[in-house]
């Protein structure tokens, strides 16, 4: 993994991580939007772009962007979404850490929805599955049923409380997403149920929010072959994590 650049020596209150695997055609859109909105906001927030082992122009379009306050963190090799947020969130230097999907299926000014829940909170899941949830595309049935299926999964194998786990846009305290990252073992997709589960055992406060959201067509995610893969990795995990149940570190400092 190469190291971060275009790091600056002022603290950000907000770090924004963007995982980008192959995302040449979306990184330059979302990365405009991102600046646009952040356009007159004091402290300006960092954004972390980890470019997840790309073999396109990914990696150059994010230099572009350099000036704007836009960090690149790459890794060699493509190793998933939960390893590149890892590279991110641990190279972040902001108060607070938003994990956000390269496509913006959750658009970037819904984090003003979920900023006011870190007073009481240590991580808000963004959820399309809320009473005030605004879903304005929706995935295939079919994917939203293996979604579903996948979420009553993980609720045996003893991540309980959410309805969505799975939406990519998750707002931490800095030190909270630090500490919960360097712990991550999932490299793949099911990283987030990983994440919720290490924060529970933590003792740390998670809650979820309704945001909005729409389907991305050209999602990478394999409803079967990654779906399998996502349920695979939750065994694994619990396994690793075996005997250690959540609130077993209950009082954690955040």
């Amino acid at each position: 993994m190469s190291g971060p650049t275009g790091a600056t020596g002022a603290v950000p209150e907000l770090s924004i991580v963007l995982p980008a695997y192959n995302e040449a055609a979306r990184i330059g859109p979302t990365l405009a939007r991102i600046g646009a909105w952040a356009e007159g906001r004091e402290p300006r927030p960092e954004i972390v772009v980890v470019d997840d082992g790309s073999t396109d122009a990914t990696a150059a379009i994010v230099g572009l962007h350099a000036a704007a306050g836009v960090r690149l963190v790459r890794l060699e090799q493509n190793r998933g979404k939960g390893a590149a947020l890892r590279a991110g969130a641990l190279a972040s230097r902001g108060a607070f850490v938003l994990l956000s999907d390269a496509d913006l299926s959750t658009p970037i000014e819904e984090v003003d929805r979920l900023l006011p829940w870190l007073r009481e909170a240590d991580l808000v899941l963004g959820s399309r599955d809320l009473p005030d949830s605004n879903v304005t595309r929706h995935q295939p049935w079919p994917r939203e049923l293996a979604g579903k299926l996948f979420n009553l999964a993980i609720r045996v194998l003893g991540v309980r409380g959410f309805r969505d786990t799975q939406c990519g846009f998750k707002l931490l305290r800095g030190t909270v997403a630090r500490r919960l990252f360097a712990e991550l073992t999932v490299d793949r997709f099911a990283y987030d149920v990983e994440l919720v589960w290490l924060a529970q055992r933590a003792g740390y406060k998670v809650v979820e929010v309704g945001v909005e959201w729409h389907n991305d067509p050209a999602t990478r995610v394999r409803m079967v072959r990654d779906g399998v893969g996502m349920f695979l990795d939750v065994v694994r995990f619990r396994l690793r994590h075996r005997g250690r149940a959540p609130g077993a570190e209950a009082g954690a400092a955040p």
